[in-house]
């Protein structure tokens, strides 16, 4: 087997099989479910009322208040009838109806009507009662009913505003985070996986096998497939809990390309700072000092992060536009952009070209110096002198 293939596939083994793995996946999913179905469980299951109607025109305003709740998908309306005034106040009074309609005159309550309920009735009041004036002055209330049938306006918003606009916008909002949890989770994965094996000294065994860029580039592939995985898990969780449980109704279009395009700059953000996290960590032999020697690359990945939210909030801004293309950031600014506005093909091709290059050139300058540090345990490793022997 392929040197590269064989180092990846024991990494996906050695890290995918463990229980920190295996849970974190199954709860990542299980919380990214949820959250994405909490929009439906705050709002709860609808309304259900149950409404009296006396008087002469309770079958105009049954067949209003019917038509009013099968409109709207989470509201019933319980409709009961009474045969006079007096009956319907017993029946509020009692609690089996929360408010009565009498003649289509009166407004029978306890104390104050909800204010969904109050809309629902006085909605049905003047349907009622404008069919019963049309019916009085000689016209047909159907052929009125079926004039005003008119299709809605089609709204266009030139500038990012409406609802889908908001619904993107929350979109890329996940984007942003779940981008950088990612990134910073199998990046570090990759550093700490070099300083274990540089500090029991495995790499010395394991590099009578193959050669440093071979076993460089096995794990960094390796830990991105489990990556990789992670977010397809997250996609999948949070697309098919927003469709079961109905919190948005309607996605906007272009939703799943705006997911896929995310799974791929992630790659590209990943292949890049992978390259640079197992750099860096290659110069020392201790996990204690690990966190401070990435501290360069994390401020990095944090800048990109930060940029990131302010692109959700302006989308079309200059510092937007020129870092969507301009890498590292580009892996990060290009899919919120992307997942807001519309962007030129050429905008995204230019940073994805742009992008490929420098993950290209950070790999092969970061497999030199892990190339040069990785066998040299004790004292850190100098950024001079590593640079210098990479060079």
């Amino acid at each position: 087997m392929n040197p590269v293939l064989l180092v990846a596939r024991r990494e996906i083994d050695v890290r995918g099989r463990t229980r920190g793995y295996r849970w974190g996946l199954l709860v990542t999913a299980v919380l990214v479910a949820v959250l994405a179905a909490l929009p439906k469980l705050i709002g709860g299951g609808g309304s259900d009322y149950a409404v009296g109607l006396a008087g002469a025109q309770a079958d105009r305003l049954q067949a209003t208040l019917t038509a009013q709740a099968a409109q709207a998908s989470d509201t019933t309306v319980k409709v009961v009838r009474y045969p006079d005034e007096a009956a319907a106040r017993k029946g509020v009074a009692a609690g089996d109806v929360e408010a009565a309609i009498v003649d289509n005159v009166t407004v029978i309550a306890k104390s104050v009507v909800d204010d969904d309920l109050s809309v629902l009735l006085d909605t049905a009041h003047r349907v009622a009662a404008t069919e019963g004036n049309l019916t009085a002055a000689g016209i047909d209330p159907a052929k009125v009913g079926q004039a005003q049938q008119v299709a809605p306006l089609k709204g266009v918003s030139l500038d990012g505003t409406g609802e889908d606009a908001t619904v993107r916008r929350v979109i890329a909002t996940v984007i942003v985070v779940l981008l950088f949890m990612l990134l910073i989770q199998v990046c570090t994965w990759v550093a700490m996986g070099v300083v274990e094996e540089k500090g029991s000294r495995i790499i010395e065994i394991l590099l009578t096998a193959v050669r440093p860029w071979q076993l460089l580039t096995g794990k960094v592939i390796g830990l991105g497939v489990l990556g990789l995985a992670q977010i397809v898990v997250i996609a999948v969780a949070g697309l098919a809990a927003t469709r079961v449980t109905g919190s948005i109704p309607d996605l906007p279009d272009g939703t799943y390309g705006v997911v896929a395009s995310a799974i791929g700059w992630f790659l590209l953000g990943y292949l890049f700072y992978a390259a640079v996290f197992a750099a860096i960590a290659s110069l020392v032999s201790r996990q204690e000092e690990l966190s401070g020697v990435l501290t360069p690359a994390t401020m990095l990945l944090m800048a990109s992060y930060l940029v990131s939210f302010v692109s959700v909030a302006s989308p079309d801004g200059t510092l937007t536009r020129v870092l969507s293309v301009v890498p590292p950031f580009s892996a990060m600014v290009m899919p919120v952009r992307s997942a807001v506005v519309p962007v030129p093909l050429w905008e995204m091709a230019l940073a994805a070209v742009l992008m490929v290059a420098a993950a290209a050139i950070v790999l092969r300058i970061g497999g030199l110096v892990y190339q040069r540090a990785v066998l040299r345990t004790g004292a850190r490793v100098k950024w001079r002198e590593a640079l210098a022997r990479a060079s």
